[in-house]
């Protein structure tokens, strides 16, 4: 957490890309083939009605940008999860 005096400061490092938490849940469902359904609750009173990040500081002082879009990344990290559940000897994945 130690930084330079002209150091950036905390930079949000998100995607850009809005989606929505439903729209979120139902791409990880369809892509993960699983039978999960999804529940609908009460949103918390802090919840943010934009799920979009403001990125323009890391892209201005760091030059970052995101590489990976979503359906690329969950395809990696249901990938990842698919083959550590089968090496722990469990198949339930939904």
């Amino acid at each position: 957490m130690k930084r330079d005096a002209d150091g950036p400061g905390p930079l949000n490092l998100g995607n850009p890309a809005e989606v929505s938490i439903r729209e979120l849940a139902e791409t990880i469902v369809r892509m993960a083939g699983s039978r999960s359904r999804i529940e609908y609750r009460p949103l918390p009173a802090d919840d943010p009605m934009r799920r979009r990040p403001d990125i323009t500081l890391a892209r201005e002082r760091l030059g970052w940008e995101p590489m990976t879009d979503l359906t690329k990344g969950l395809a990696q990290t249901i990938d990842y999860f698919s083959h550590r559940l089968q090496r722990e000897g469990s198949t339930a994945i939904g």
